[in-house]
């Protein structure tokens, strides 16, 4: 379980996140909606130690808060950034295998032939541009090779920041349908999302930040359901 109480976190002297109490049961997608500047990615900085914090963050009992960012992600806990951030020289496969240094070491040359065809097998698509550069390809393959190269990592919590940004609907439909088919092989997400409706859909439990204070939450079939929520967020989309 990942656990979060009273999270302090500051840039200068303006305060983002204003006393935290967040958490994300092993098994389940939590998301966290909110508008732009809410704190939403600040969050997911202070889980994976990018942000200097005040307050407790624990994954599975262990104290996150003095590691550093590489030790977060040896022992599970993987960010994936918004835009993407893959190496746009290297191929598909190559960006892939560097997902593996968090668990190998910058030396080693372990089996992760295991590991590949996993990631594979969600998303063909990489299969099929194994050998193409990272540069040449579309927005929402990038994003495939994004969340496949933090599967390599061998995660057991993804904390994923905007994965839908910037895609067309279509894509965007196809990646979360990809999202929950991780989530049924074991591992934990915590989703941050500006598209509500579906975050709410694929979620199991919900959270809603605005001025770095959490200020809705709930299982998210009921925190859809909530009337500030539908105005701020879900519009014409509401059922």
């Amino acid at each position: 379980m990942l656990e979060i109480k009273d999270l302090h976190a500051f840039y200068g002297t303006i305060e983002a996140l204003k006393g935290i109490n967040l958490k994300v049961q092993e098994g389940q997608i939590v998301c966290l909606v909110g508008s732009n500047g809410a704190g939403k990615t600040t969050l997911l900085k202070s889980i994976s130690r990018m942000v200097n914090t005040t307050g407790i963050i624990r994954w599975n009992g262990i104290d996150l808060t003095q590691m550093s960012p590489t030790k977060v992600a040896k022992i599970g806990v993987m960010h994936v950034p918004s835009g993407r951030h893959i190496f746009p020289g290297l191929t598909v496969r190559e960006n892939l295998e560097l997902g593996t240094i968090n668990w190998r070491g910058p030396f080693g040359k372990p089996d992760f032939a295991h590991d590949i065809e996993n990631v594979f097998q969600i998303f063909p698509r990489l299969k099929e541009r194994e050998n193409q550069l990272g540069w040449s390809m579309s927005g929402g393959e990038q994003q495939m090779l994004a969340l496949g190269r933090a599967l390599m990592g061998r995660p057991k919590i993804l904390l994923l920041d905007e994965p839908s940004m910037g895609l067309a609907p279509v894509i965007v439909a196809e990646l979360y349908k990809k999202i929950v088919e991780i989530n049924q092989q074991g591992i934990t997400i915590l989703l941050v999302e500006q598209n509500a409706k579906i975050a709410f859909e694929i979620s199991h439990y919900a959270y809603v930040i605005e001025g770095g204070n959490i200020v809705i939450e709930g299982e998210s079939k009921h925190v859809q359901q909530d009337p500030r929520v539908v105005q701020a967020y879900l519009g014409k989309y509401a059922k």
